[in-house]
């Protein structure tokens, strides 16, 4: 609903959602399906009659690891090749909003890193 009282007309939904929730999720029952939520809000607010303003874009962006401190703090020992940088998600969502490069509304945006470069895989 808050998306619906402040988007403009061809404005940008982009919500959190988690590779490992395209399929089970066992050990993390819970995570997987809130996760699983998002990605059916994503494909829902896509389709006409969603509420949210004429041409706007909803997609989830599906990172295996993103690059954070907090991350890194807490996984000192990973292999941060293989995480995604947040230069590169915000420069991603940046083109988005200028209507660059903008994947189908109701995507789920795969990010795949692998030592150090990042892929996009639309779902």
């Amino acid at each position: 609903r808050l998306a619906c009282l402040h988007l403009r007309e061809g404005g940008t939904v982009v919500l959190p959602g988690a590779q490992p929730a395209i399929g089970g999720t066992p050990g993390m029952a819970g995570y997987g399906m809130a996760k699983a939520a998002v990605h059916q809000l994503v494909k829902s607010l896509a389709e006409e009659k969603s509420g949210i303003p004429k041409d706007c874009l909803a997609v989830a962006i599906l990172p295996n690891t993103l690059d954070t401190p907090m991350n890194r703090k807490w996984m000192p020992k990973a292999d941060t090749s293989t995480w995604t940088p947040l230069d590169y998600v915000a420069e991603l969502m940046l083109s988005w909003t200028r209507e660059e490069e903008r994947p189908v509304s109701g995507s789920l945006v795969s990010l795949v890193t692998q030592a150090g470069k990042t892929t996009i895989t639309l779902n």
